[in-house]
């Protein structure tokens, strides 16, 4: 018996046909496979651009956010995907990155955890590596400055009190917000995150400049200390 190959895209109904069917219908009506089919353009001779999207997206549990921090190699390593698909796919991701970031940069004012974390996530949160910011507010809580402090491995980074106080008063700052990620994902704070918390908290309250929270930054989540009552 031989094996039988998928119908081609070319022969579906075009409602179903990912490109004729963002034109008839829009960006909104397509899903992320049928989005990323036509990204990559093709498929092989035994499975369609749609099927071969959602294996590949079925591998990440159909989290796009899984999907970006995919290596090269790795997106190479499906069958179907060479080179060429895996940088365009690779690219339409940085560039979902990126737009986060822009957006997140229009962010002057900030009124609440969930704010730094809308702020922070697309610089830090899929991070493979840990790094430690501060924003640096006015009395109104406004941004004057936003500044990466350290960078380190994947359990931990560095944090010099004496540097981030010295830019605090450059600015002007009132108000500092210190946030950093945890690549592992976990929400947890470490202790060194509660004893970092506390010694820039003493340091401010010397300069009369207020440590209004410590914001640890996932992919998809975040703990304030501040709501948490740590502060």
């Amino acid at each position: 018996m031989s094996e039988t190959t998928p119908f081609p895209i070319r022969h579906w109904s075009e409602d179903d046909r990912p490109r004729e069917k963002f034109q008839l219908k829009g960006k909104s009506a397509l899903s992320d496979a049928e989005l990323i089919a036509i990204i990559i353009g093709s498929g092989s001779s035994k499975e369609s651009a749609v099927d071969l999207s959602k294996r590949i997206l079925s591998s990440v549990h159909n989290n796009l956010n899984e999907l970006s921090a995919l290596s090269l190699e790795q997106l190479v390593a499906f069958k179907g995907i060479g080179p060429v698909k895996a940088i365009a796919i690779s690219a339409a991701m940085e560039l979902c990155r990126r737009r986060r970031e822009s957006e997140s940069r229009q962010l002057s004012k900030i009124s609440s955890s969930r704010d730094v974390f809308e702020l922070m996530q697309p610089v830090i949160g899929e991070l493979p590596h840990e790094e430690f910011w501060l924003l640096y507010l006015n009395n109104s809580n406004k941004i004057l400055h936003r500044h990466q402090l350290s960078k380190g491995g994947i359990t931990g980074t560095v944090v010099d009190v004496r540097l981030a106080f010295k830019t605090a008063l450059q600015f002007g700052a009132t108000g500092i917000i210190l946030c950093h990620n945890h690549p592992s994902g976990s929400l947890k704070p470490s202790d060194a995150d509660k004893q970092i918390t506390r010694k820039m908290r003493l340091a401010g309250d010397n300069l009369d400049i207020k440590v209004l929270d410590h914001v640890i930054v996932t992919e998809t989540a975040y703990y304030s200390f501040s709501d948490e009552g740590l502060l």
